[in-house]
């Protein structure tokens, strides 16, 4: 059985740099006047570099289409990266990228709190989000039970828990850093290294 490929089809840029910057340029890049782009996947927080013209440096926290679709500003899509690979202006900017993700499609998140089930017979998966233990889990679903929240500040006054915001997006930036995290509830799978 075939696994179904995954795509983004926006980014939020964290970085932008000169291609020759970057160590194993020539492996990966033809033009010396591109750029390279480090981008978080709006839909799988999936960790890209694309090579753009040195004409367009877009600014971190940018928006981009990435998509299949053309017309683009994007030359090519060079890699998926890991947090490793990321720049210290990457790192710097990719809690506010994470935050904007969750703020801009609240019913995404919203819907995960309303439906999430058991992982395993002993453990939920909203006890994964920070600030969730097993008190709090059984205020979350005794309240889903007695009516769907419909935000997060509905959250917020439902169950007690001071930012769902929060909790959700360091939850999401813990699946990004750590490669070999078991429960991946929002960010894709690492890509296999050669």
């Amino acid at each position: 059985m075939q696994r179904q490929k995954r795509y983004e089809d926006y980014g939020y840029v964290l970085d932008v740099f000169p291609a020759q910057q970057r160590a194993g340029f020539q492996k990966f890049h033809h033009d010396r006047n591109e750029y390279i782009v480090q981008l978080l996947g709006e839909d799988f927080f999936t960790l890209l570099e694309v090579a753009v013209n040195e004409k367009f440096r877009p600014k971190p926290g940018t928006k981009l289409y990435i998509g299949r679709d053309v017309p683009r500003e994007i030359l090519r899509i060079v890699r998926r990266i890991d947090y490793t690979d990321l720049t210290e202006a990457s790192v710097a900017n990719l809690e506010p990228a994470v935050y904007k993700i969750v703020e801009e499609h609240p019913q995404r998140f919203l819907d995960f709190i309303n439906n999430s089930g058991m992982l395993t017979p002993r453990m939920h998966a909203l006890e994964l989000v920070p600030g969730i233990g097993k008190k709090m889990l059984q205020k979350f679903l005794a309240e889903r039970d007695n009516a769907s929240f419909t935000s997060f500040e509905d959250v917020k006054n439902r169950t007690g828990l001071p930012n769902p915001v929060e909790a959700i997006v360091k939850r999401i930036v813990q699946e990004i850093k750590n490669k070999d995290e078991k429960y991946r509830l929002f960010v894709r799978e690492p890509s296999p290294r050669e």
